[in-house]
């Protein structure tokens, strides 16, 4: 028990969960279901949620500061709506188009990262008007469906990338391609920069931040726009994947991102995680809806309802842990003061 507990008080105990989760359910898949651990359907979990690991690496430096963005799965449909409405009416080239959306991906989010820290407002209100302002925007362009049929995306969308070296005919996407880049770009900033290490000051506590004097303002305001970076990345990803515009398109996809990163180990008090674990709560997102689609007989709703209950589970780690940090500190300081006295005596 004693060992338990002192396992709970480290900070890497929820990363630890969530690797041997995601071991379990490979091998209860790969149990139940012949052809389920194959390495194409392997691929296809990160081909299918390329724009989920996306917005997640965003929402981890989020969460590592002690924010939340709520915006990001508006802004991946707006990032599709206006992609779709550029190449379709205004004839531009797609690679202006995607320029253009990714710039206004990130002003978007440095806009809501100068209201959170110039006007000191919850991160939770702004993100939440963000996430509306963004979905209604969508429907200013149009309330359709609008087809993508640009060569260029259609290319993207089409195109297979095997792999080879003893992988067999396993392919990937271009999509997989951009998102591994940019989990190494984000893994890379958040451990290896003064901007990382500025992100976990910042969730650590704020106020010893400030007193080291961290620019905790421009930090914030970076990490926000960063996110509306990610998201809108992930719209161009997602334009790829449907070849469609749609104000409908992601709805609900800022949770899936939120639950991935908790479920990775990023602690929601901030100031602790890793980015590359982001990448493991995706992938049981995505084991979980290929478990419920190789049943057959389940319906697509078990999936948010099993990740709701991992996600409660992975809170209460969260609390449990933080309780266990809680009281090692307390006895660490408690010896630090016997011994005083006791040389005293």
């Amino acid at each position: 028990m004693k060992n338990f507990r002192s396992l709970l008080a480290t900070p890497y105990f929820t990363s630890l969960v969530t690797v041997a989760l995601l071991v379990v359910l490979f091998a209860m898949g790969s149990v139940a279901y012949d052809g389920f651990f194959s390495a194409q359907v392997v691929l296809n979990l990160l081909i299918d949620n390329a724009f989920l690991l996306v917005i997640g690496i965003g929402m981890t430096f989020v969460i590592l500061s002690g924010g939340i963005d709520l915006s990001v799965g508006s802004v991946l449909a707006l990032t599709t709506m206006i992609s779709a409405y550029l190449l379709h009416a205004w004839h531009w080239h797609p690679l202006l188009v995607i320029v253009c959306v990714l710039v206004l991906g990130g002003l978007f989010g440095a806009a809501m990262g100068m209201l959170i820290h110039f006007f000191k407002l919850q991160p939770f209100i702004v993100t939440l008007a963000g996430m509306f302002l963004a979905r209604g925007l969508c429907y200013l362009i149009s309330i359709n469906s609008i087809t993508i049929d640009d060569p260029l995306y259609v290319a993207m969308s089409q195109t297979r990338l095997e792999l080879g070296f003893g992988f067999g005919d396993a392919f990937v996407s271009p999509s997989v391609v951009i998102a591994v880049l940019m989990l190494a770009l984000a893994i890379y900033l958040a451990h290896f920069t003064r901007f990382g290490r500025a992100v976990y000051a910042v969730g650590g506590n704020e106020h010893s931040a400030l007193l080291m004097g961290l620019p905790v303002g421009r930090t914030k305001i970076a990490i926000y726009a960063f996110s509306g970076f990610c998201a809108a990345l992930a719209g161009v990803l997602f334009s790829f994947y449907m070849l469609s515009g749609y104000g409908l398109h992601a709805q609900g996809t800022e949770l899936d991102a939120i639950a991935a990163v908790v479920i990775g180990g990023t602690l929601l008090t901030g100031g602790y995680g890793y980015v590359a674990g982001t990448l493991t709560g995706v992938l049981i997102l995505g084991v979980i809806q290929t478990l419920i689609a190789f049943d057959g007989t389940l319906s697509s709703w078990w999936t948010k309802i099993v990740i709701g209950v991992l996600l409660f589970v992975f809170c209460l780690a969260q609390r449990l842990m933080s309780l266990g940090a809680a009281k090692a500190s307390d006895a660490n300081t408690g010896n630090a003061a016997v011994k005083p006295a006791a040389q005293a005596a």
